[in-house]
């Protein structure tokens, strides 16, 4: 069976000032979306998609595309603003991109078979990778309703010590499938505490122990038409905030969940996450891989 892989690549790093998946972390000059791959690679996945942006497609391609194209088949989606359903437009001003929904949304007509979703900037580590291509290997996908799975991150693990991160904070029950998800924006450690807030005011004590969703997704293709049909509902609702508001991931599975419509297993993972969610983050992951090379988890060069 193909295992592919669905990289997310279209965010353009507004915190972090900058395209900050070209950005060099490993001892041989690679990114981490290299390491990402690397490990899907030896998990067995043999297909990637990259969702970009028309504007950066030369420079993705340069830089990270066309070495992987040697190794992988490799194909490209663009996330655009226009990608809307009949009768709606992109409202004056809006420039960001729609969110992670939209961006898998674009995958419609590239991806026919079971496939895992990923963040550019974030090193997930190895064993989440072995763990989705192993639950690919023995899943039945013509389940009715289909089931679908993530790998669950300790939020502990997933932490920067230089601002806030977003993150799926879920339930998950004594089986081990989703209950709920609840999208929080602003998750940090504050005086020892790890704390959210929705208001930037009021903040809330979360458990350092939470599960979290980290947009490491596994879905099959049905999901796609479940996101479009999704999209129309989420334009209506926020047709008062169109210019910021943005169509997550998780929005989508937590109402599939909710109308009986999916089931989702979550694979619990306590690999440590490193990501640039913000220029000073970069010192520690660089440190962190070099430390991984020289245990001998990765090769120095890694693509040789």
């Amino acid at each position: 069976m193909d295992k592919t892989l669905v990289i997310m690549a279209a965010g353009m790093g507004s915190r972090y000032g900058g395209l900050k998946q070209v950005d060099k972390v490993g001892p041989s000059g690679e990114l981490i979306i290299d390491y990402s791959i690397y490990d899907a690679r030896m998990a067995g996945f043999n297909k990637v998609v990259f969702v970009i942006k028309d504007e950066i497609d030369e420079l993705f391609r340069e830089i990270i595309g066309n070495r992987i194209s040697e190794l992988m088949d490799v194909s490209y989606v663009y996330q655009r603003l226009d990608n809307l359903p009949e009768g709606y437009s992109v409202p004056e001003g809006r420039a960001k991109p729609w969110g992670t929904a939209h961006a898998v949304m674009s995958c419609i007509g590239a991806v026919n078979s079971p496939f895992v979703v990923i963040n550019a900037d974030d090193f997930y580590g190895r064993e989440a990778f072995e763990k989705i291509s192993q639950w690919i290997d023995t899943a039945d996908f013509s389940k009715n309703p289909p089931e679908y799975c993530m790998a669950g991150y300790i939020l502990k693990n997933t932490l920067t010590e230089n601002g806030h991160v977003a993150r799926g904070v879920c339930e998950v029950d004594e089986n081990g499938y989703l209950v709920d998800i609840t999208e929080r924006t602003k998750i940090m450690r504050r005086d020892g505490k790890v704390q959210y807030t929705e208001d930037g005011e009021n903040w809330v004590d979360l458990d350092e122990n939470s599960i979290v969703s980290m947009n490491f997704w596994c879905f099959s293709p049905s999901f796609l038409e479940e996101t479009k049909a999704r999209f129309k509902d989420f334009l209506d609702e926020n047709r008062d905030n169109l210019l910021k508001a943005e169509f997550f991931l998780p929005f989508v599975v937590k109402d599939m969940i909710d109308s009986g419509q999916c089931t989702v297993k979550v694979l619990q993972t306590k690999d440590q996450w490193f990501g640039v969610t913000y220029r000073e983050d970069k010192e520690k992951v660089v440190k962190a891989i070099h430390e991984k090379v020289a245990k001998g988890e990765y090769p120095k060069a890694l693509w040789e």
